[in-house]
């Protein structure tokens, strides 16, 4: 069975125009990739993960996650901690920050964020997962949204029993990762245990994990019933795939293109950034454009060893000059950036009004 990934589908009152969603990524999903990833046929993007603690203490470089442009929507950004009227306060600074949806982190399996008693934790605990979504749902008006694995343990079957029960407490989509959070990203998503989690619960969910084609996007929304597919790790450095799986018969990007892409997220990250992390940042990147044998691998390491980005964006126009009229329409076609906006008496950017 075919499955339109162009078609439109609702969170609630959040219309979301394709069934593909952009995942959040921690040290990927700034809002330079976000925009991209909106360009090239996500529906839905989503932030990194964002402190509930760092918010809460008004940390300068928290509080920049919440950035929205105007070219994002719908936009879900996520955060995570295990303190409800935490949570719930950090809920309303991403309301009032312009987000859609504000998406919480019960699937994480780093040590440094379970070890806080948030994230995959959060699966062993449902009674405070649960009273985390509702305290999030009684403070704002847009709707929640949980990220999720199947357990703690392989084979856990955890996800089952705690889905619909944080649907009772409010939460409007959830999205499984049908992983363990043992297994890390090894061994291969159980997409089976997404369609049972379909089954059991009335609201849409978001099947993640394993989805790098248009193939498998088709065969696992067919297979399980999910209202979309999220796509990570595949979009990395490689937005082209994301066109890939909503239009099928997508052409291979010409080096131009590709160069004109790089650019213009470097350019984007830096303004977000700032020149000094956006120069560190930015290096991983590299080698996801490039890589896929489209460019020489000793140009990727060229790249990495320049001290700054405008360096970096001279030696790329140097190997692929015919980019450079592609990156002056893609930043034409960018919507213009507002005036800063104070929250809760912070400087954080809205950019293009929220």
């Amino acid at each position: 069975m075919q499955v339109n990934l162009r078609e439109r589908w609702w969170i609630r009152d959040v219309e979301i125009p394709t069934r593909l969603v952009l995942a959040p990524m921690a040290g990927v999903s700034v809002q330079a990739f976000r925009r991209q990833g909106r360009r090239y046929g996500a529906g839905l993007v989503c932030s990194e993960m964002v402190s509930c603690a760092g918010l809460e203490h008004r940390n300068e470089r928290t509080l920049g996650y919440l950035r929205v442009a105007s070219d994002e929507h719908p936009l879900a950004i996520q955060i995570f901690g295990s303190d409800p009227p935490v949570m719930a306060d950090a809920a309303r600074m991403v309301e009032a920050a312009g987000a859609d949806l504000v998406d919480v982190n019960f699937g994480c399996p780093v040590r440094k964020v379970t070890k806080t008693g948030a994230g995959a934790t959060l699966l062993d605990d449902p009674e405070r997962a649960c009273r985390i979504v509702a305290a999030m749902a009684d403070a704002v008006s847009i709707p929640i949204s949980v990220k999720m694995r199947r357990g703690l343990e392989n084979g856990s079957r955890t996800c089952l029993d705690v889905g619909p029960r944080l649907v009772d407490a409010g939460a409007a989509s959830l999205t499984l990762h049908p992983r363990s959070a043992k297994q890390m990203y090894t061994g291969e998503a159980d997409h089976a245990l997404t369609a049972e989690l379909v089954e059991r619960v009335d609201v849409p969910v978001i099947a993640s994990g394993d989805v790098t084609s248009r193939a498998r996007a088709q065969a696992v929304l067919a297979t399980t019933g999910a209202a979309a597919v999220m796509v990570g790790r595949g979009a990395q450095g490689n937005p082209w795939a994301l066109r890939e799986i909503v239009d099928a018969d997508v052409a291979e990007p010409t080096r131009e293109e590709i160069v004109a892409e790089l650019v213009l997220f470097v350019r984007e990250t830096v303004r977000e950034l700032g020149e000094h992390r956006a120069a560190g940042f930015l290096k991983k990147f590299y080698g996801w454009y490039l890589g896929r044998g489209r460019f020489p691998r000793p140009f990727k390491q060229e790249l990495v060893q320049l001290a700054t980005t405008d360096e970096v964006v001279t030696r790329l126009f140097a190997a692929a000059p015919a980019a450079r009229p592609l990156v002056e329409q893609l930043e034409a076609d960018l919507p213009d950036t507002a005036d800063e906006i104070l929250l809760d008496q912070m400087p954080i950017s809205i950019y293009g009004g929220g």
